[in-house]
C-alpha cells in the first residue's frame, strides 16, 4: 500500500475517460415542466478531475471530444476548473460528445444520457501512448471507458504504460449498463480491470455485478484486496462504506444531507478521497472527507459546478453534525 499512497501523495493525476455536457432542470422541476435548463461540465472522469483541482490538486484528462461547439465547451470548462487538456483530442465525423439531461429532484428523478456514437469511445492507443506517465503520481479511470472499442484497448494500454512508469492504478467501477453490449462482456472486462488495479472503488451493486450476485459483492471486494488490490472501498449508500486494506475492514458512516438530486456523488467522493490522502490524512479520515464531498454535491444543482473547494469542504466538516455511526 505504501507505493499507492506515495503516488497519490504527489497530488498530480492523469485521468483516462470522458468529458461530457450536462443539462439540468431547476430545483424540483420535472423534465416535462422545464422552461429552462442550466448547462454544466459532466462525464465521470472530467468531474473527478474538476473536483481534484478545486481541492488544490493537479489533474490531466486523456480523452476524445467531438470537433464541434459542444466539444469546445467541454474543453473550455476543463480549463476553467484547472484540468490539463493537452491530451484531449477532437474527433470529427458523426461522433458526438456524451450528453446528460437530468432533473434536480430526488423523488421521481430521471437521468437520460445520450451515448450513441460517443466521441470519447474513439480514444486510441496512440492517444494514451502520447502521455508522459512519469510526470504524474497516479492514474485514475472509471469503468465507462471500457465499454467500447477502441477506448477499451487504449485504456488497458494506458494501464500497462502507467505501471511501467511506476504509477498506481485507481479504478472506479462505475458500471453503466446502457453503454455495454452485454452484461457478460461488462463482467469480464471490469473484472480484468479490477485485477490490474491498486485501488478499487465501487458500490455494493457494482461489486455484486462483478461477483454475479449482489449478495456476493462484499465477498468479491474481499477477494480483490486479498489477491491484487491494496485498497478496496465498498460503498453502501446511506449505510456508509467498508474500506478494506492491510488486513483491516474500516467501517465509516455518511454525512446526512438534504439531497437535491442523486447525481455526482461518486465522482465527488473520489475527488475528496484523493485530496484527503494527498494531504496526508489517514485512510479512514480520507474516506470520510470523500463522503462529505458527496453530500455537498447532492445538495446542489449540477455535478462539476457543485463540487466543493477546500475552504467549502472545511466549512462543511466544521459545521456538520456527522458522520453517522455504523
Amino acid at each position: 500500500m505504501s507505493d499507492l499512497l506515495a503516488g497519490i501523495a504527489q497530488n498530480n493525476f492523469v485521468i483516462v475517460g470522458r468529458a461530457g455536457i450536462d443539462f439540468f432542470t431547476d430545483a424540483g422541476v420535472a423534465a416535462e415542466d422545464a422552461e429552462r435548463v442550466t448547462v454544466g461540465l459532466g462525464g465521470s472522469s472530467a468531474n473527478i478531475g474538476a473536483g481534484i483541482c478545486k481541492l488544490g490538486g493537479k489533474a490531466a484528462l486523456v480523452t476524445r471530444v467531438s470537433d464541434d461547439s459542444v466539444g469546445s465547451y467541454c474543453v473550455g470548462q476543463l480549463k476553467k476548473y484547472g484540468v490539463e487538456t493537452h491530451h484531449v483530442t477532437p474527433v470529427g465525423g458523426e461522433y458526438r460528445n456524451s450528453l446528460a439531461f437530468y432533473e434536480s429532484r430526488v423523488e421521481g428523478h430521471r437521468n437520460v444520457i445520450y451515448r450513441n456514437g460517443a466521441a470519447d469511445f474513439q480514444m486510441s492507443e496512440a492517444d494514451v501512448e502520447a502521455v508522459e506517465y512519469s510526470s504524474y503520481g497516479a492514474l485514475i479511470t472509471a469503468g465507462t471507458v471500457f465499454a467500447a472499442e477502441p477506448s477499451r484497448s487504449a485504456t488497458f494500454r494506458a494501464f500497462e504504460l502507467a505501471k511501467a512508469a511506476g504509477l498506481p492504478i485507481i479504478f472506479d467501477i462505475d458500471y453503466r449498463p446502457y453503454s455495454w453490449p452485454s452484461p457478460q462482456v461488462a463482467e469480464e472486462v471490469l473484472s480484468r480491470a479490477g485485477a490490474l488495479s491498486d485501488m478499487i472503488v465501487g458500490n455494493d451493486e457494482e461489486f455484486g455485478f462483478m461477483a454475479g450476485d449482489i449478495s456476493k459483492g462484499l465477498a468479491k471486494a474481499r477477494e480483490l484486496v486479498a489477491t491484487s488490490a491494496s485498497v478496496v472501498i465498498y460503498k453502501m449508500g446511506e449505510k456508509g462504506a467498508i474500506t478494506l486494506a492491510g488486513g483491516e475492514e474500516i467501517r465509516t458512516g455518511i454525512y446526512p444531507a438534504e439531497a437535491l438530486k442523486p447525481t455526482g456523488a461518486g465522482d465527488s467522493f473520489m475527488a475528496g478521497l484523493m485530496a484527503g490522502l494527498a494531504a496526508g490524512h489517514p485512510l479512514r479520515e480520507a474516506v470520510l472527507r470523500g463522503s462529505a464531498c458527496a453530500s455537498i454535491v447532492v445538495a446542489k444543482p449540477g455535478c462539476a459546478p457543485a463540487m466543493p473547494n477546500t475552504e467549502q469542504l472545511e466549512e462543511f466538516l466544521a459545521a456538520h453534525p456527522g458522520p453517522t455511526e455504523v
